[in-house]
């Protein structure tokens, strides 16, 4: 079945960032393979004229999530470093709105509408159906698309597209089982037109 790109879809990348591929201080197992089938969803996208988005930790030195400051993360993603700069592979058009999250130094958030202007923005474009991929699919994806699904937004879940860190082995699939049980629909390049 194919899935239409039309003039109230927007395309959400979620933290496609050096620290969370190969090489960077918390990567995601096999997290740059995401990156050609997020750059073809790119040209569709742009295609149809339609808006994207791509989140982006940006957090500040001593950010609660780090192991220093009492977190389970290794620090990464801080604000004006390379760790934080979006993967030299993903072909972010001009014109790519950029979503920064996890600014303040004792909040966590793995959601890109966490303190974020994100649902004001898609909104105020009147979009209505959000389709999303990238990093990590058991924590920003995960979280991402279901604050997506609770502020009223039809989600499409860029399956080809997202990896996770399975912290615990299963943590990918039980992510994608509860997003698709909350109402996200599952889509593969080859179905989106």
């Amino acid at each position: 079945m194919k899935t239409a790109i039309d003039e109230k879809s927007a395309l959400i990348l979620i933290d496609v960032q050096r620290d969370f591929c190969p090489g960077g201080s918390l990567p995601v197992p096999e997290g740059e393979d995401v990156i050609p089938l997020l750059n073809q969803y790119i040209r569709k996208f742009m295609q149809a004229g339609a808006p994207i988005f791509a989140t982006r930790d940006w957090h500040p030195p001593h950010h609660i999530s780090f192991k220093p400051q009492g977190g389970p993360w290794p620090p990464h993603c801080v604000q004006h470093t390379e760790g934080a700069e979006f993967h030299s592979g993903l072909k972010l058009p001009e014109g790519t709105k950029i979503v920064s999250k996890a600014l303040e130094p004792t909040e966590e958030a793995y959601s890109g509408f966490e303190g974020t202007c994100l649902a004001e923005k898609l909104t105020k474009m009147g979009i209505r159906r959000l389709f999303i991929g990238g990093l990590a699919t058991d924590y920003c994806v995960k979280n991402t698309v279901l604050d997506a699904l609770d502020l009223g937004f039809d989600v499409v879940l860029l399956e080809d597209a997202i990896k996770g860190v399975d912290v615990t082995v299963g943590d990918s699939e039980n992510a994608i089982r509860e997003m698709i049980d909350r109402g996200a629909e599952r889509a593969y390049i080859s179905q989106i037109s």
